[in-house]
């Protein structure tokens, strides 16, 4: 891989050698060829078209679902039965159906007492609930 010498002793030749360039694009593009089937994933399909919704840079406040440890439910400060607390959800979830809910329930309750809960908001239409958890202290 020496400079390649023209015309007489000492003279450089001004052309430019492409083979290195031509072997580091051929390896980029065979690189290329291999990686991108791998970052396509799940099946091909045809998504509907959606209108754009109200965008929020900031997430905004969520409803507080709480249920205590006698199992009584309560949505922020005021108490409801499940059907009430269904029938409140769709009332506030209607004009903004994007809103979140934090769930909060007393870890003394067993899980069916909490699925009930939150199967009565996936029915009342919430998109999305987070669970409300205490962080470990280490």
């Amino acid at each position: 891989m020496g400079m390649a010498s023209g015309g007489g002793a000492g003279k450089i030749k001004s052309e430019i050698n492409v083979t290195p360039l031509v072997d580091v694009v051929l390896v980029l593009l065979i690189i290329f060829m291999v990686v991108t089937p791998l970052l396509q994933r799940g099946k091909d399909v045809k998504l509907p078209q959606a209108t754009k919704q109200k965008e929020t840079k900031e997430e905004p406040d969520p409803m507080i679902v709480s249920l205590t440890r006698d199992k009584k439910i309560f949505l922020e400060k005021d108490p409801f039965d499940e059907e009430g607390l269904k029938i409140a959800l769709e009332a506030r979830l209607t004009p903004e159906p994007w809103k979140q809910i934090l769930f909060k329930a007393d870890s003394d309750l067993e899980f069916g007492e909490v699925r009930k809960v939150l199967s009565v908001m996936q029915k009342a239409g919430a998109k999305g609930v987070k669970l409300g958890v205490q962080e470990r202290q280490k």
